[in-house]
């Protein structure tokens, strides 16, 4: 199982299907992003430990924001095309209530990642997660990141409402995080 998670984890490209099986509670739009109700969400498994410039980050910590959560390699091209649209929305939505957090993944050493976030204008912090862990943490059945690049959507009660397992620009990326920051 772990094998079969580790080959599709380190897919890099765009779009993709949703695994398991059963009454997810998701559903697929029609633009790739899966969106759970609010009442029917999922926890956000732990996503904590060290950021690719050396410093510590417990997500959990900011609880009571929307967090955008986007998984990528330096290594990854659709990855590369994406990082100007989050770098202008975390931007745009810097003390607007949301936060934006990185896990960086497949990259054998920080440095490719640190001059990937310098290259593109990312400001906002990158987990370290050569292998995968952290995504790994995520249940199967649940709106999970199955591949590189991923980005999800954590509500403001810590509960993963939406994601979308392809490149997203700007419009594709607030698509997503509007209506989640919009609840009460």
């Amino acid at each position: 199982m772990a094998a079969v998670a580790a080959l599709t984890l380190s897919a890099c490209g765009k779009g993709g299907t949703s695994g398991g099986g059963g009454n997810t509670n998701f559903v697929t739009g029609n633009n790739g992003v899966d969106t759970v109700p609010q009442g029917k969400r999922d926890a956000a498994p732990d996503l904590s430990g060290r950021t690719i410039d050396g410093k510590t980050l417990d997500v959990a910590a900011y609880k009571g924001q929307v967090v955008v959560v986007n998984v990528w390699g330096s290594w990854c091209s659709p990855c590369r095309e994406e990082a100007q649209y989050f770098a202008k929305v975390s931007k745009q939505y810097e003390g607007k209530g949301v936060e934006f957090v990185g896990i960086n993944t497949r990259d054998t050493s920080t440095t490719p990642a640190v001059n990937f976030e310098k290259e593109h204008g990312i400001t906002y912090p990158s987990l370290y997660d050569p292998t995968g862990k952290l995504m790994l943490r995520f249940k199967k059945g649940t709106l999970n990141p199955q591949l590189i690049p991923s980005t999800l959507v954590i509500d403001k009660h810590g509960k993963v409402a939406a994601r979308a397992l392809e490149a997203l620009d700007d419009t594709a990326l607030l698509k997503m995080l509007k209506p989640v920051l919009a609840e009460k």
